[in-house]
This record gives C-alpha cells, structure tokens and sequence, in this order.
C-alpha cells in the first residue's frame, strides 16, 4: 500500500508547476491501472502493513476513487483555461484522493476516523473556491456542521471500544460482538448515517451538489457518500446484536423517506437539484438493505455503492456539458436538447437508464439483491419498495424526456457538437459501469 500512498504525495508537488494539469490525470489514471494488476483476489486483509491493509470492500472503493478522481480532471477543462488557481485545484484534488485511499485501507479505527474527517477540508475548498454562486458559502457550511456535529458522538464510541478491547484494529475485532450497548450503537453509527444521508439527516447534500463545481459534484456523488456505507459495513461487525434490536428505526425511516424524496424529485427544475435528490433516494435503498444485516443485503449494497458512484458522476458530468453550453440549469431552459446537442442525447439516455436500474448495468445487481434482502427482512417493506421502484423509474423518465424532447428554447438556436474529451469522459462513465456485471462475482466474494 505504501507505494500507492507514496506516489500520491509526491505527485502533489506537481501542482506547483505550471502546464501539468494533464499529466496528473495521466497519472492518475496510470496508478489506478497499476492498483488493478498488482492485487490479487482476497478473502481476508492482504498488503498489510503497520497500519495499512486492504481486503475486497477497499479494493473497490479505492478503485472507483482512483477512477473518479481522474474523471475530475478531465471534466473541468474550464478550471485548465479560464482559472487562475489551476495549480490549487489540482493540490486539493490529489489531497482528496491521498485522504480517500488512506481512509479505505485503514485499518485502525481512529485512523479511520482521521482521515473519514480530514476528507472533508478539500470537498469544502473545492465547494467555497470553484463553486459558481454566493449561496455556496451557505452550502460550505451545512456541510461542515453537519458532518461535524454527528462525528463527535462517533470519537466517543471508537475511543470506548478501545477502553474495553485494549485494540482499535478492525482486523482483531472481528469476531469481538458488543451486548445491549445502546448509546454505543448510536455513537458509532450516527456519522455514517449522515453521510450516506439518510433521509431526515440529508439536507446538506442537495445544497453541496447544486453549489458545487462539477469536479465537487462528481467526489460528492462518486465516493464521499459511500465512505458512509463503507463506515457501517465495518462497524456492524461489532453491533450485530443491537442492529437485530433497533435497525427496524433506521430501515423504516429510509424506505419511506426514499418514497418522499422520489416525490420531491418529481418537481424539481434544477438539473443537479434532480440528480442529487435522486442520490439520497438510491442511498435510502442502500442504507435499509445494509441494515437487514443479510448477506444478500452487505452485497448488493456494496454492488449498488459501486454502480451509483459511476452512474450518479456520469449524470453530473452531463448536467454540467449542457450547463456550459445553456449556462443554466434549469430543466425550463434545458429542453429539446435532441435538436440542440443530438450526439449527447445517447449518453443520456444510457446514463438515465442506468439510474433506473435498466439491465445489463451493474445498478439492476445491486438492486435485486437490495430488493431480495428487504422483502426477505419484513414482507409489508414490498409497499414502499414498490413505490421506490416505480418512482425511482419516473423521475428519471422525467429527466430525459423533459430535457430531451419538447420546443427548442427560444434564445438558442445555433447547433452543438460535443467534443471528444466529453464523449470519452462520458464513456469512461458507463463502459465500467456495464463491464462490471460480467464480474459480479466480484462483489459478492468479500463475506
């Protein structure tokens, strides 16, 4: 792991030159080809070192984050030739990505949660400096409180834990089960809660997404969400007990609140307000399958964190091509874009499909595992996953067909060609996203 971690931090002194914007992409993507090749299948921790290790949840993640990283780059071309600041925006990117690897291959708790934490300076300076209205600020700030609110209780927990196993490696707590530890059980999954969002908790992820850049939106989307799932896959290895007590709370509160969000995205006009009020619907079905405690449910969580991180980025990535073209968001103005940018109406409807869990993409694994766990959990959950699965498919319909089709508006009437760093940014997207099925034994080998 080390040379991963070694490599990202010496790479970020190439954000002190000038002109080496493209080449940190290269690199990027480079070091996420060479993560691929040199690990093997695993069952169980590999590449351990002092601190650093991985098994199968990491790889993944890791993956994508190297993945989606690299995507940033190449989808803020604007930031390469209208910014003066390119050199800091490179520096906070490659501090993302360094932060998000260590998160994934902690092994320790607390390192966990340093790092879990210190992932959110650069999504805030990435928010607050290349975010296009005042209203970012506000943005800025429900994040960070919010995020910092709910983590303090997690601190607690994890320091407990060492007060009572004398340990804080998650590899020798394994095994390690905690009885009738009420509080604890809130502690130590207070935090993740926020960050999936659940529903009741997921206020600042709306306002992030709209304020932020299109490289924040896609780290939003892309990873910062899963570091929850990611979180609660660890800890319930400890709370096994008080989740069969209390999780029916938490499933309950994320079926019917997906149900509610679904709505609200029915009459939204914000092209990324649609998109992220869509991420905390997808996460609401990640979080209660999670939480059933299944094997079906800990797989296609991980199969659906995967999918939504490349479908969900792929969508702000189309949102923010016609944001440049229109320069708006709004789905009033974006309409009859088949006349406007046709070669750019494929791509939404394959990311659209993919959204709604159309096959072959790795979305509709996720989803039927999902939909396999909950039903087999409580039957009466077949009433609101029907209305998740009927509305998830609406709204998404609604973003195409209102996008795509209708009167060209008025102002625009000219013809756009997209170019080929945002075709090949967009199949970047799906190609992996499609791919991923044919190893779908992949996500459910880690158990």
């Amino acid at each position: 792991m080390l040379k991963f971690i070694f490599m990202l931090f010496f790479m970020s002194f190439m954000s002190f030159f000038k002109n080496f914007y493209w080449m940190v992409q290269n690199l990027i993507f480079l070091l996420g080809f060479i993560f691929m090749m040199n690990l093997s299948y695993m069952n169980y921790f590999n590449y351990v070192s002092y601190y650093f290790g991985l098994d199968m949840i990491s790889y993944g993640l890791i993956m994508l984050s190297f993945w989606i990283c690299g995507l940033m780059l190449m989808a803020s071309e604007k930031v390469y030739y209208y910014n003066n600041y390119k050199n800091l925006f490179i520096m906070m990117i490659l501090f993302l990505l360094l932060m998000l690897v260590l998160t994934f291959s902690s092994m320790s708790m607390f390192m966990f949660y340093l790092f879990f934490e210190a992932s959110l300076i650069p999504t805030l300076f990435l928010i607050l400096g290349w975010g296009y209205q005042p209203e970012r600020l506000q943005a800025g700030i429900y994040l960070l409180f919010y995020t910092l609110l709910a983590s303090l209780p997690l601190l607690v927990g994890i320091f407990y834990v060492l007060d009572v196993n004398n340990t804080m490696l998650f590899i020798l707590l394994l095994n390690y089960k905690f009885f009738n530890m009420n509080l604890l059980y809130v502690c130590l999954i207070i935090a993740f809660l926020v960050k999936m969002p659940m529903f009741l908790v997921h206020l600042w992820l709306p306002k992030a997404h709209v304020e932020a850049p299109v490289s924040g939106s896609m780290i939003l989307a892309g990873i910062l969400l899963k570091l929850g799932g990611y979180g609660l896959l660890r800890m319930f290895n400890l709370l096994q007990i008080s989740g069969l007590k209390y999780n029916y709370w938490f499933i309950s509160i994320s079926l019917v609140g997906g149900v509610l969000v679904s709505l609200i995205c029915l009459r939204q006009t914000d092209l990324k307000a649609l998109i992220a009020y869509s991420s905390v619907a997808h996460m609401g079905i990640v979080l209660s399958g999670l939480l059933t405690l299944t094997y079906w449910g800990m797989t296609g969580s991980y199969a659906l964190m995967i999918a939504h991180g490349l479908c969900s980025s792929g969508l702000f990535c189309l949102a923010n091509i016609s944001y440049e073209r229109m320069s708006s968001r709004s789905l009033l103005i974006n309409k009859g874009l088949l006349n406007f940018m046709p070669t750019l109406s494929m791509w939404w409807f394959l990311l659209c499909s993919g959204n709604m869990a159309a096959p072959p993409t790795l979305n509709l694994l996720g989803e039927i595992s999902l939909l396999n766990s909950i039903v087999a959990w409580s039957w009466i959950s077949m009433i609101m996953l029907a209305f998740l699965s009927f509305f998830s498919a609406a709204y998404t319909l609604y973003l195409f067909a209102y996008s795509q089709h209708g009167k060209l508006y008025s102002g625009m009437q000219f013809f756009s060609i997209g170019n080929i760093r945002e075709f090949l940014l967009l199949m970047l997207h799906w190609l992996p996203l499609n791919l991923l099925i044919l190893k779908s034994d992949f996500c459910m080998l880690w158990i």
